[in-house]
């Protein structure tokens, strides 16, 4: 079987000079069915790859048609080194994004070979496991995934959505949040994600790129943080750690509108389809729309991301609560900016302090692993028997 797909199928490197259109094309040509009569577009703006350019180490995979040079296929891979809670050295996981078969090509087994694909090119630039993230509710990809490349469930998480143009609260006067110089959010950070299952160890090049509108820490006005605002140098990550109000929580924000948009078309047909994207965000945010679609989300449309939220303390429900209020606030004055989302871990503290707003939806997200053979990690083969592990740092980068 293999051998036959094998001369029929050719598996290469994307070539921006002759593929930008073709995998434009192909990627609004693989549907997804809808039972809302609406369809939803991603605008890439120019940029296949914008989902993995911010990681040194990335690839993106086609499959064409030996026979006329068709491409029925695409999938996107990158590296990035992470941190554990279970060891000091870091492991370099391979991630697997946007894997597309064109309809009418599909169940030959393509999907299986691009993955296999990227999984080789992973290897070879020295990945110690291979991740990724699909819908719970996505069978077709679970089963592909599981029973055939046999990866492990290794976390649950829920992402939350909610409309940006929706009234915003006031802000309680008893709040404080202010934003944190880099520094000062990069010292926070490496301290306090150390106890995550996993976190990123490239936080400051996070933190520092472009698309990320800042850090902020919420806290009471009453245990007022008096050093945030010492511009002395000396002993300032020291003092930021060790003299934290009683309960505060710090957070930063992405910006998506910057790098690719979603465009929701209503439409009167009953046979419309939901467009596949590249985007992990598409999948995720439209079946989390639940209320009426208004004007605003029938033009393209970005959405703000929090990330990176750790807190700490007795009365996080009323700080939780500012900061979705602050984050709408921002919404609406960020160009095309329309909805606003986070994910957390099923385990993750802060899980139940999110406020769980009538306005509010949710969906289901899992997270596979698979180790690569051959290669040893020590004492981060605890990974693999996390099962239900959900206390993660969600990268805005694979969103």
């Amino acid at each position: 079987m293999a051998d036959k797909l094998d001369n029929k199928i050719l598996i290469r490197e994307y070539n921006e000079d002759r593929d930008i259109k073709v995998v434009g094309k192909l990627e609004k040509n693989c549907e997804i069915r809808s039972n809302k009569e609406v369809s939803i577009f991603t605008h890439m703006m120019g940029d296949p790859l914008c989902r993995i350019r911010f990681y040194p180490v990335h690839i993106m995979l086609v499959a064409e048609l030996r026979e006329n040079g068709e491409l029925v296929g695409v999938v996107r891979g990158c590296i990035k080194c992470v941190g554990t809670r279970f060891s000091a050295t870091y492991v370099r996981l391979g991630c697997i994004l946007g894997l597309r078969v064109s309809p009418k090509h599909r169940r030959m087994g393509i999907g299986l070979k691009l993955v296999k694909s990227v999984e080789e090119w992973l290897v070879g630039n020295g990945a110690h496991y291979f991740f990724l993230a699909t819908e719970k509710n996505n069978v077709a990809s679970t089963n592909l995934f599981t029973s055939k490349c046999n990866y492990i469930n290794f976390g649950s998480l829920v992402i939350f959505v909610q409309q940006a143009s929706l009234p915003v609260k006031s802000l309680s006067e008893d709040i404080k949040i202010e934003k944190l110089q880099i520094d000062q959010a990069i010292s926070l950070y490496n301290n306090k994600l150390r106890g995550k299952d996993i976190y990123p160890t490239d936080i400051d090049a996070l933190l520092k790129e472009k698309l990320s509108l800042g850090t902020w820490v919420s806290y009471f006005k009453e245990d007022e943080w008096i050093i945030l605002h010492n511009n002395e140098k000396n002993h300032e990550d020291e003092d930021i750690l060790s003299k934290t109000p009683s309960s505060w929580v710090i957070f930063s924000i992405w910006n998506s509108c910057e790098a690719y948009k979603l465009h929701i078309r209503k439409s009167h047909h009953p046979l419309k389809f939901f467009h596949a994207t590249l985007s992990h965000a598409r999948d995720k945010i439209l079946p989390c729309l639940k209320l009426p679609i208004c004007d605003s989300l029938q033009k393209p449309f970005g959405f703000l991301f929090l990330y990176g939220l750790y807190g700490e303390g007795a009365r996080l429900q009323e700080l939780m609560r500012a900061i979705w209020i602050f984050t709408s606030r921002m919404a609406e004055n960020v160009k095309d900016c329309k909805v606003i989302t986070t994910e957390l871990g099923v385990t993750d503290p802060l899980m139940q302090y999110v406020p769980h707003e009538p306005s509010m939806s949710f969906i289901d997200d899992l997270w596979y692993l698979k180790k690569v053979n051959g290669i040893t990690t020590g004492s981060n083969d605890e990974l693999m028997a996390m099962g239900q592990a959900g206390n993660l740092f969600v990268d805005p980068r694979d969103f």
